[in-house]
């Protein structure tokens, strides 16, 4: 519910934004207010840190369970492949076994129908982009009179608890597009500086990766950065990949996930991750089959129709394609043909660059209005959203909600993320 509202005019917001612009020079459209959510959709969305904080750990009890010869090899092995022998090692390290990231971000889709909404998670992000921007809405938004979810402060107040004595936000070129919202952000908190990932001398003290190790060959001190205990998210790689949601539905690791997990934490996870599958060319046995794909290998699925493509194949991670929107690709939404020369992509580079696919579910159509960048006149989008909830762990392991990011695109686009043409706001209860 919001009350005393402000006029909100495209002036009014251009007007307001830092001189940075905050990312892309500000080049998204502005909305007259926030995305309201129904409470029972607000409700299960903010409540979701502590499930997610629990698989991330269960995730990497697995990991090293398999390490260590007490689990199958090949789990340890699929979620190495393609990394240098260092970062293996790295993030066996006893000096960082128990620590795990602190940030979480989960990608939903909003589906549903007008009766009900619900979410399909396609990411698990735990170094994300636009915590800034966020946060600068969450502002602007109150300010206005809006009760943004996670309040006017929630995005700071959750960034500074990870550095709550201060520290360093270590940021490198390849990441450079975030650097000016993560800049403005700093400076909403206490003793919190912006340094290039490329000049740290990756001294052992409290700091804030936002870079992706793929990028490690640009990074000099990388190795000293990946082995600090003070470090978050910390090094390890094997929690980036987007393999684990295909894990999660893997019929061989079922009684594992029932061990690792409650029941109930599983369920609230498996209720919005759609069902996935490693795409991995080992041959079946002639009488096996994919699960829940009808196809004996992934030559069938590469000769599958248009209407049965209804899937999304995506490299796992460790990759420059595998963040955004890039490695993404949608089964219906390409040619046969392509789709066809992809599955041979995916296969072929499984020992080196491992993919992932999953159930495609369409976001619902939804209503929201937006400010034509040109003349600033009040219009009408019919789109398609996607919600980015920010959870931090405290030092005391608790979960807490920050606040949430909205990316609302036109209907026709099928992939969702911050396009020029995409609506950017924080979210409300309606």
């Amino acid at each position: 519910m919001s009350k005393d509202l402000k006029k909100v005019n495209l002036e009014t917001i251009t007007r307001a934004l830092p001189e940075s612009k905050l990312r892309h020079d500000g080049g998204w459209l502005f909305s007259p207010k926030p995305l309201a959510l129904d409470k029972k959709t607000a409700k299960s969305m903010t409540r979701l840190g502590h499930p997610l904080a629990q698989f991330q750990q269960a995730s990497d009890s697995i990991y090293h369970r398999s390490v260590k010869g007490r689990l199958p090899s090949w789990i340890h092995q699929l979620l190495d492949a393609g990394k240098p022998d260092w970062i293996i090692e790295a993030q066996k390290s006893a000096k960082i076994r128990q620590n795990l990231p602190r940030v979480i971000r989960p990608d939903l889709i909003l589906t549903g129908n007008e009766e009900r909404s619900s979410f399909a998670l396609t990411e698990l992000d735990s170094v994300p982009g636009g915590m800034g921007i966020t946060q600068w809405l969450s502002q602007f938004y109150t300010e206005h009179g809006y009760d943004v979810l996670g309040g006017e402060n929630g995005i700071r107040d959750g960034f500074q608890s990870l550095l709550a004595d201060g520290g360093r936000v270590l940021v490198s070129e390849e990441s450079g597009d975030y650097k000016p919202e993560l800049e403005w952000l700093a400076e909403q908190c206490s003793n919190i500086d912006i340094k290039s990932a490329e000049n740290d001398n990756g001294a052992d003290s409290p700091a804030y990766r936002f870079f992706e190790w793929f990028d490690w060959e640009n990074i000099p001190a990388a190795k000293e950065i990946a082995a600090s205990a003070n470090l978050t998210s910390p090094c390890k790689p094997h929690l980036e990949e987007k393999l684990w949601l295909a894990l999660l539905w893997s019929p061989s690791l079922r009684s594992i996930w029932d061990k690792e997990l409650r029941s109930n934490h599983l369920q609230r996870v498996r209720d919005i991750v759609p069902f996935g599958w490693v795409v991995d060319p080992t041959p079946l046995p002639p009488h096996a089959a994919l699960p829940r794909l009808d196809a004996h290998n992934w030559d069938d699925v590469a000769n599958f129709s248009q209407t049965e493509r209804q899937l999304v194949l995506k490299i796992s991670g460790f990759s420059e394609l595998a963040w955004g929107s890039r490695g993404v690709y949608i089964g219906h939404d390409m040619p046969g043909s392509e789709w066809a020369d992809r599955i041979t992509e995916a296969t072929t580079a499984f020992d080196s660059q491992p993919r992932m696919m999953q159930q495609y579910h369409a976001g619902k159509i939804i209503e929201h209005p937006y400010f034509d960048p040109n003349t600033g006149e009040e219009k009408i989008m019919q789109g398609r959203a996607r919600l980015c909830p920010y959870f931090f762990t405290a030092n005391n392991g608790k979960t807490s909600f920050g606040g949430c990011l909205a990316t609302i695109v036109p209907a026709d686009k099928k992939k969702i993320h911050g396009m020029k043409d995409g609506i950017l706001v924080p979210c409300t209860v309606e």
